[in-house]
């Protein structure tokens, strides 16, 4: 069995210990993290990505798949703990983080061809279920309001020590004095799309999360949404890079993340870009 299968069989094993509250629930877990959900031979290459570039990359693969006839297999989860596997011998051909430092960490170790390209800026929401009490507002006053009135009693965010995306969060909330606050409500994601459903799960009453995985309408069905002004945390900078053994196919893949089919799903998605994309030095 493939490292990567077994990966996907104890992810999934994991995600039924953790969430009981029914097929329905598991089902929306399943739909925002984990693998690709385009279909792919077993030995396509195999691309890791940062979860909350998920629904974006999908739909790059597609239009990648139909213009070249050719197919990627991506796995997504923490930027963080890709790296820890990317070290200790996953497969990977490629890597799309959430942030530049992650690949920083790969090009100086010498698991990188070089240090790779910006594809994306990241940006944040604060979304809650469409029942909560959390009333939604670019500078958090209605976090803060709830929190004073004691009727705060979860609140998700991706985990920051491993996920960039958790690590903005916490940015954002101690620009606003919250994070202290908050601590006995935090409830951390593993990555940044299990953080999303938490935030609309209903054991919450809402959370921060990355704006491209709220602009679907799975996600308008079940919760609502307010983007968090850039201004609050320091640029997410995503970055990706090409592995030393990184074939054809995974190259032409890499080259079509830079083209503007593939920057126009992005920013569908809500992410901004890089002016100019450029490549940086190796």
């Amino acid at each position: 069995m493939s490292f990567i299968n077994t990966i996907t069989q104890i992810y999934y094993r994991l995600l039924q210990r953790l969430h009981t509250s029914g097929i329905a629930a598991l089902l929306a877990i399943i739909s925002l993290v984990g693998f690709s959900s385009v279909s792919v031979a077993n030995d396509a290459p195999a691309i890791a990505a940062a979860a909350n570039i998920q629904f974006a990359v999908d739909e790059i693969a597609i239009r990648f798949q139909q213009k070249t006839g050719l197919a990627v297999r991506i796995s997504y989860g923490s930027s963080g703990n890709f790296v820890t596997q990317i070290q200790h011998g996953a497969p990977f051909e490629m890597m799309l983080s959430a942030d530049e430092s992650y690949i920083d960490k790969l090009h100086q170790a010498g698991y990188t061809q070089d240090s790779g390209v910006i594809y994306a800026i990241g940006r944040l929401a604060l979304a809650a279920p469409k029942k909560s009490p959390l009333i939604l507002d670019a500078n958090l006053v209605g976090l803060r309001q709830l929190i004073d009135d004691g009727k705060l009693s979860r609140f998700a965010i991706a985990n920051p020590d491993h996920a960039p995306y958790g690590e903005s969060a916490r940015e954002v909330l101690k620009a606003k004095g919250l994070w202290d606050m908050l601590q006995p409500t935090l409830i951390l994601g593993e990555n940044a799309a299990q953080a999303t459903q938490f935030t609309i799960s209903g054991s919450t009453q809402g959370g921060i999360v990355p704006l491209s995985l709220v602009l679907t309408p799975a996600f308008a069905k079940r919760g609502n949404y307010v983007v968090i002004p850039d201004s609050l945390y320091q640029p997410l900078n995503q970055q990706m890079a090409l592995m030393p053994n990184a074939s054809e196919t995974t190259e032409r893949f890499y080259q079509y993340m830079q083209s503007a089919e593939a920057q126009e799903v992005l920013t569908q998605f809500g992410f901004n870009l890089p002016q100019p994309t450029v490549k940086k030095g190796a």
